[in-house]
């Protein structure tokens, strides 16, 4: 593949991590390559990013924010779904 035909990959100022188990659970926000904090809702990423001098105007721009794990909803841990094993079958 060349590098002219690979897809465009954006370099966003702003990253929000995945889910992290807690109580309340949380996402790492980094900014410019560096972790500024922890993020428990949508606001929280807005006053991170505000602390920096980032204005976000559209959360779903991934020029802007770049949602890993996840998109602007996920604030739950997800779980795997159980694997039932033969035998063990409830009646």
């Amino acid at each position: 593949m060349t590098e002219s035909a690979s897809p465009y990959m954006s370099h966003p100022r702003i990253m929000v991590l995945g889910v992290q188990p807690g109580t309340p659970p949380f996402r790492i926000v980094e900014i410019d390559g560096q972790v500024v904090g922890e993020a428990r809702t949508v606001t929280d990423v807005l006053h991170a990013a505000a602390a920096f001098g980032i204005t976000v105007h559209d959360l779903d721009d991934p020029d802007v924010v770049r949602w890993v794990g996840g998109d602007k909803f996920t604030w739950t841990v997800r779980r795997a779904p159980r694997v039932r094993r033969e035998g063990s079958r409830r009646h």
